[in-house]
């Protein structure tokens, strides 16, 4: 299966139902952004949930939702509030990166303390009534902290595990580290998927040559990249006739999902620079064209600007 990666601020409804209208069949299903327990707060989260509610992905990937916190109690209540409202799964998220998360035990912050994990699997699992997958990172400072949280998963029936073979302390750059996740692959009792720098259909003919034991692959700025890549993926296909009018008619789709959206124009404008820095990769543009997008003032001219490369990409 391939799964569309939980990306904050860039995988969430939005982005879901313009990339399933474009795409329909590209994506198995996502792993929705995170909603957060900060401090523990159970209200906050819930606040959040109208990224997952059913009634408004029904035209939508299937998604699982992912929850943040490391508070048992408030975890299964939000869980199994989700549980109530249709969902029979949810993800744990011990693998985010972000310093202000690490440096409170959250995400990948957690990973130098397993017996913390322990203890919240201990409360939590046997309370849940959805199912609980995780998805994490090597560690937080090294990839060998992960071989001390693989017996203690190994000790609680998890629908799955997703492993970004990278530290916190990387974030997203340097080198994946396939060697050790060779490693941990036999220790581990569940279902694996593998996450990270699947940017090209070779990238993923590689990770499936490898380890060939894996059956699910999540792809995350990968697809942001290249909206084709699902696609060509499955079909074998690197390159068709079609891609570029393809890309054109998804990043129009989203920018007419963005502007309808209920917020202010400065938001919107910093929500389409941010998917710009990523998609633009996928236009026969030059870094100047690209630029040019970047350094708009307003919500107005961003739309213009991008509008006009299209024009002059769809002329090609």
């Amino acid at each position: 299966m391939l799964i569309l990666a939980p990306m904050q601020g860039l995988t969430e409804l939005m982005f879901r139902k313009a990339y399933h209208q474009c795409f329909p069949g590209a994506f198995d299903y996502a792993v929705s952004p995170f909603l957060s327990l900060t401090h523990g707060n159970l209200a906050d989260a819930w606040k959040k949930i109208d990224d997952v509610l059913p009634q408004d992905n029904q035209d939508s990937l299937p998604v699982i939702p992912q929850i943040l916190g490391k508070e048992p109690l408030e975890f299964v209540g939000l869980a199994n509030r989700l549980y109530e409202i249709g969902y029979s799964e949810v993800n744990w998220n011990i693998g985010c990166p972000m310093r202000r998360v690490t440096a409170k035990h959250r995400g990948s912050g957690i990973l130098p303390y397993p017996n913390e994990i322990r203890s919240i699997l201990e409360q939590v699992v046997p309370r849940l009534q959805p199912r609980l997958s995780i998805k994490m990172r090597l560690g937080l400072n090294s990839p060998q902290e992960i071989f001390a949280i693989i017996p203690i998963l190994n000790d609680y029936p998890l629908a799955n595990v997703t492993i970004h073979p990278r530290t916190g302390r990387q974030q997203y750059g340097g080198q994946v580290d396939l060697d050790t996740f060779e490693e941990v692959l036999p220790l581990l009792r569940h279902p694996v998927v593998y996450n990270g720098d699947i940017c090209t259909a070779a990238d993923y003919r590689r990770l499936r040559q490898r380890f060939p034991q894996i059956a699910d692959y999540m792809i995350g700025r990968g697809v942001l990249y290249d909206p084709l890549l699902p696609m060509r993926i499955r079909t074998a296909d690197e390159n068709g006739e079609n891609d570029l009018a393809q890309t054109e008619h998804f990043i129009r789709t989203l920018l007419n999902a963005i502007d309808e959206g209920d917020v202010r124009e400065v938001s919107k404008m910093r929500k389409i620079k941010e998917y710009w820095c990523l998609i633009r990769r996928s236009l026969p543009i030059t870094e100047q064209q690209a630029s040019t997008v970047l350094h708009a003032q307003d919500y107005g001219s961003t739309i213009a600007c991008i509008h006009n490369i299209l024009e002059t990409v769809n002329e090609l």
